[in-house]
C-alpha cells in the first residue's frame, strides 16, 4: 500500500507493518505501534510514514534547494 514521495508501507498477515523508503526498509512496526500507525495513516500517509521512521524535515530543506547539485 502507500505510494509517492518515496515512502510505502505493507500490512502483513501477522498485523505488523513494514515501511520502506525508496525500496529500502525504514521501519517495522508491531502490535500497538502498528495499530497506532494504521489509525494515523489515512489523514496524511507520507507525513505519517516520515514521522514514524524519524525521516522528517530537519530544517535545512530551503538551503539544500539552492545548492548547485540540486539545480535541475
Amino acid at each position: 500500500m502507500g505510494h509517492a514521495n518515496g515512502f510505502e508501507y505493507e500490512v502483513h498477515s501477522d498485523g505488523s507493518v513494514k515501511i520502506t523508503h525508496y525500496g529500502r526498509k525504514a521501519a517495522t512496526l508491531r502490535d500497538v505501534r502498528a495499530e497506532e500507525f494504521l489509525a494515523e495513516v489515512p489523514s496524511d500517509p507520507q507525513g505519517a510514514m516520515a514521522r514514524w521512521t524519524g525521516n522528517y524535515k530537519r530544517g535545512n530543506e530551503r538551503v539544500a534547494k539552492k545548492h548547485p547539485r540540486n539545480q535541475r
